[in-house]
Order: C-alpha cells, then sequence, then structure tokens
C-alpha cells in the first residue's frame, strides 16, 4: 500500500482543500504545485465535496454517491452492452482451459497488404577502435644546452624558473 496518495483537487475546490490540508495536524503537505500528498489513513476524513472532481493518484475521483439512481451523472454508471474488441471473462476461460481460439476469418487479412519491414536490431555496443595519437611533437631543444643546468652542482632543470628555486633552496649563498 503506497504511504500517501496524491489528491489534485479541482481549480475551484483547490482553496478549500489547502485549508483543510493545514488544519490537520501534522499537516498534509504538498506534492506539486496543484496536488496534495495525503497519508492514506487521512484519506477517508477527507470531506466528499473536496474529492469530487479530483483526480487521485491520476484517476478522476467518483463519488459513492454519484450514481445515475440518486440523480448523479451519467459518467458513474456501469458500461452494459457487446463489449467489442475487448477481453471478456469467457475468453480467458477458453484459454485457461486449454482450448484454441478460433482461426480469424480471411478478410482479417487484406491481400493487398505489404508486409512490415523488419526491425532494424541494435546490435548493442561496439569496442571503440583505437585512437592513432598522430604524430608527436619532439621536445624542443634549447640553443644552449647548459641553459637549465646548474653551475654550483651540474644537475638540469627544464624550466629556469625550477633552476631558480633549486638555487635559492639548496645553494644559498651565506
Amino acid at each position: 500500500m503506497p504511504d500517501r496518495i496524491h489528491v489534485e483537487p479541482t481549480q475551484e475546490n483547490r482553496h478549500a482543500f489547502a485549508a483543510w490540508a493545514v488544519a490537520q495536524d501534522p499537516k498534509v503537505r504538498t506534492a506539486s504545485a496543484t496536488s496534495f500528498a495525503v497519508p492514506h489513513h487521512l484519506f477517508t476524513e477527507v470531506p466528499e465535496r473536496l474529492l469530487i472532481g479530483s483526480l487521485v493518484d491520476g484517476r478522476r475521483y467518483v463519488s459513492p454517491e454519484d450514481t445515475p439512481e440518486s440523480g448523479g451523472s451519467e459518467a458513474a454508471a456501469p458500461v452494459t452492452g457487446d463489449l467489442t474488441g475487448v477481453a471478456t471473462a469467457e475468453g480467458f476461460q477458453e484459454a485457461v482451459a486449454g482450448e484454441p481460439l478460433p482461426p480469424l476469418p480471411d478478410e482479417a487479412y487484406p491481400a493487398d497488404a505489404e508486409p512490415l519491414p523488419e526491425p532494424e536490431l541494435d546490435p548493442g555496443p561496439q569496442p571503440e577502435p583505437e585512437l592513432d595519437p598522430g604524430p608527436q611533437p619532439e621536445p624542443e631543444q634549447d640553443a644552449d644546452p647548459d641553459a637549465g643546468r646548474c653551475q654550483d652542482c651540474g644537475r638540469v632543470f627544464r624550466s629556469q624558473r625550477g633552476l631558480a628555486t633549486h638555487r635559492r633552496q639548496v645553494h644559498q649563498k651565506e
């Protein structure tokens, strides 16, 4: 059973529903700008007049008192008559009993009908081709091979900044 029942009252009842919701202890919270998340144990306490016409968990609420016999709308009346294209209980019982269903008449298969194309199946993820990084640039050669070399110890540095830092920290002149 869901913890909350989402009720979207009609625009006319939204203000009254909000007043009822905040009067509860604890308050009934909103689920969106137009709907409320009513705890399932409080749903039976909502006044009927606030629920009529509302959407309750995505379906239109129909009052139990709204029947054709009581002068209510015909939308609440049960559907009677021939249900063409709708599965019936008898059809399910035949299928469960193992009796084969009758074949469709030849009229169901038009002679000029073209077959549907075969669906393209997704082959799934493909391995990625290895990328050729291309030619790598050669490291730049300094005009002076001793440009990054420390004169005190002979150590070679890639940048002048590294050489200067090394001289300050290691070879301090006292």
